[in-house]
Parts: C-alpha cells; structure tokens; sequence
C-alpha cells in the first residue's frame, strides 16, 4: 500500500510512521495542517522543524492551510491533490483510541476515495504500552506544550524517557495525552536519518 501520513512532529505520529514502515508500507508524503497564522494545527509547531524533520525522513511534506470553519474541506481537496500526484492508496493516521477522531478520519478518507489506516490504534487500557515502546525504539522525544489545566507548565522541555514515564503515570490523565494533555516533537530516532536541530 502507499499512504500519505498526517503528520504533526510528535510521538504519535511518528511512531505511525515506524508501524507502517515495518508493514512495508510505502510513505508517498506527509500531510501537516497549518492555521493561517503559520503555526501548525495540533502542537503549534513551527514549520521549520517540521520541514526539518520531514529532510531528515527523505519525505516530501505538503501542509494545509487552513481555519476552523474549512478544516475539513481543506483536509479533503488536498488528499485529493495527493492522491493525483503520489497515486495514493490510503492516508494513515497517528489516533490511538479516541472514536470521534477515527470517525472524522473515515469520513475524510472515504470523501477523497481513499482508504484509512491506524497503524497505532489500540485499546485504551494499553496506551501506557505505546509510550513504553517509544522510549524502547530510542525516540527522543521532548514537550512543547502542555493542558495547564491537567499537567504542570513546568513540565513543557521535558524530555519523554523513563522518568517522564514514571511521573504521568501518577496524574489522572492519559499517558500518551491523547486528549491534548501535552504534545511533544521527535528530534531523533529509528526513522531518522538524522536528529533535528
């Protein structure tokens, strides 16, 4: 199969970009939504870095400008551009259990004929296995921002390794922050050819 991957920087989506390549998935690109102001979407990441990072993966990166009344609509047309140049099969997303986002990510998928994937998906109960696995392959991985309301400010420049694990696993909140908890970017790792500045 040969996919674009929606990609934001962090862990969980480059952990889906590992799991595809050990499915011998063919990576045509990778696809970052941006909000008009030139932030991208889900971390508020510089584009830089994901440009960098998308060098350091020998993978084209396209990014959808867009807003909030149009995200959808946006997400849709530029899968459709996707599908013409790279002759796309799918488009793969980093979601690990939350429904409402796979919903979403059917629904866009189905809407520009393509098929979705979730290479990480899982069960709830075993997301703490996924951060652990993380750490195991080598990515590293720091936070760039956190939900002030669940985790300490503080804790944004941390690095995800054993401690870090140690230390969400005490807070009433998912390890892997798939409720926007914290986000994170990966600036080495297996998928790398080499770290991010």
């Amino acid at each position: 199969m040969k996919v674009a991957l929606s990609f934001s920087g962090g862990k969980d989506s480059c952990l889906a970009f590992y799991q595809l390549q050990q499915q011998d998935a063919s990576i045509a690109c990778l696809i970052t939504t941006v909000w008009k102001g030139g932030q991208t979407v889900a971390h508020g990441e510089k584009l830089e870095t994901i440009k960098e990072q998308a060098k350091s993966l020998g993978i084209p990166v396209h990014f959808i400008e867009t807003d909030f009344d149009k995200y959808t609509e946006d997400f849709v047309e530029k899968l459709k551009k996707m599908k013409e140049i790279y002759d796309i099969d799918g488009v793969a997303f980093g979601d690990i259990y939350l429904d409402g986002h796979r919903k979403w990510g059917e629904e866009v998928a189905q809407q520009a004929k393509l098929k979705p994937f979730y290479p990480i998906w899982t069960d709830q109960k075993n997301v703490l296995d996924l951060l652990h696995k993380i750490v195991e392959l080598n990515f590293k991985a720091r936070v760039i921002k956190v939900d002030s309301k669940k985790l300490p400010v503080a804790w944004v420049g941390r690095n995800v390794n054993k401690s870090f694990i140690a230390d969400v696993t005490r807070k009433n909140v998912c390890p892997m922050g798939e409720s926007g908890e914290y986000h994170t970017t990966v600036y080495d790792g297996p998928i790398f050819q080499f770290p991010i500045k």
